[in-house]
């Protein structure tokens, strides 16, 4: 029974974490819900609960005693592929899915505070009907990660504080096509990185955070058709993000973000048999680098309720000539509400709501172009004791 229970506990997790991509390519900006309600803008220096620990750990030094954050995010993309001639096929290959987050901080002292938190940075979910025209090259297409963070933040004075975390990620991928026959790709890896950050207190009513999250280089072990043992090696992207928190009056919250993703270290997925090395299939993605910005705003109606809004411009890294079934990928404007429900020692409670327009994208095999949008909503509790 013990055997089974430490078996079953990965696998729950990762059902737990599974999440369709809202971000540029397959990154998963959702790791709280009260960042949502601004489209994430002032992610590295609002720093108002523990999600902090994921998005800048230095940001915890805002935070007074125990803090205690989790919430979960619902994904809903759409992706319904047109060929040239206007005949649908494939059914809509976006979906729902499920991202969940939890963190921890903890003052240990006046300026040294400790932090733990879980995520899912990474996650794509695309499966079209299974005799649809691009069969051979794409029918489901599931990539999940779990984010373990463990991070400390040491206040160096009143205007400077630093942060630095530790990541144990894991992955797990499964990759199907039917070119004549169903093939099935499954592998998993865990692998190490780090993040790190900065927060300046400019003034009581100013904060300019700075962040970094490590590229992290998997190599998945699995199987094609659960018979011929393969590897992969796949480098998933390093981040930077530059945010600035404005209170700028009794009422009223600007915050701003400009981040970048080095997409580039994707450019191509090639599998390997493990017995030999021998080339097995390859797929191209020649990603570039990408950015985003975002800005919004918060309203305070009264003491316990807070209005959110935010507008975000989010590049895509894939290129027009390159871009596959699986990850049918493209610019996209993020308009977002949300809003907070401050119960004093009860805790808040943070709902945010996010509309992506994206930008119809084209795709040259099969030939033809997608109608893509996507939902998504989430719902936060945060208390500090």
């Amino acid at each position: 029974m013990k055997t089974m229970t430490l078996r079953t506990i990965p696998a729950l997790l990762l059902v737990a974490f599974s999440g369709a991509a809202s971000a540029a390519a397959f990154q998963l900006l959702e790791q709280n819900a009260s960042g949502l309600g601004t489209a994430y803008a002032g992610s590295a220096a609002v720093a108002d609960n523990a999600s902090t620990v994921f998005f800048n750990p230095a940001g915890m030094t805002q935070l007074n005693g125990f803090q205690l954050s989790a919430g979960v995010t619902g994904v809903g993309p759409s992706y319904q592929y047109r060929n040239n001639a206007g005949v649908e096929s494939g059914g809509d290959a976006g979906g729902w899915a499920a991202v969940p987050n939890g963190y921890v901080s903890w003052q240990m002292s006046k300026d040294l505070y400790l932090g733990f938190g879980i995520s899912a940075p990474f996650g794509l979910a695309t499966e079209y009907d299974s005799t649809w025209a691009g069969q051979a090259l794409a029918i489901k297409s599931e990539i999940k990660t779990i984010n373990f963070n463990p991070s400390v933040a040491y206040r160096v004075n009143d205007k400077v504080s630093l942060g630095f975390g530790i990541n144990y990620q894991t992955i797990d991928g499964e990759l199907t096509r039917n070119p004549g026959a169903l093939v099935t790709l499954k592998g998993d890896d865990a692998s190490w990185g780090w993040n790190a950050g900065a927060l300046f207190t400019l003034s009581p009513a100013m904060r300019v955070g700075i962040a970094y999250r490590s590229a992290i280089k998997h190599r998945l072990e699995g199987t094609i058709n659960g018979a011929l043992p393969i590897r992969a090696d796949v480098e998933l992207p390093d981040t930077f993000t530059l945010s600035v928190w404005q209170q700028v009056s009794d009422r009223w919250e600007a915050m701003g973000d400009l981040s970048f993703t080095r997409w580039s270290t994707l450019q191509s997925f090639d599998v390997y048999r493990r017995a030999d090395g021998a080339l097995v299939t390859s797929e191209t993605f020649n990603y570039d680098d990408s950015w985003r910005i975002a800005w919004g705003a918060a309203y305070k109606l009264n003491d316990a309720a807070k209005l959110k809004f935010g507008i975000a411009y989010d590049r895509t890294p894939v290129r027009n000539e390159s871009r596959s079934a699986r990850v049918p990928d493209n610019d996209r404007l993020w308009l977002s509400l949300g809003g907070q429900w401050n119960a004093g020692r009860h805790g808040k409670v943070d709902l945010g709501y996010s509309y992506l327009y994206v930008k119809d994208p084209s795709i040259q095999l099969p030939a033809g172009k997608y109608d893509a949008s996507a939902h998504i909503v989430g719902l936060q509790y945060s208390v500090g004791f």
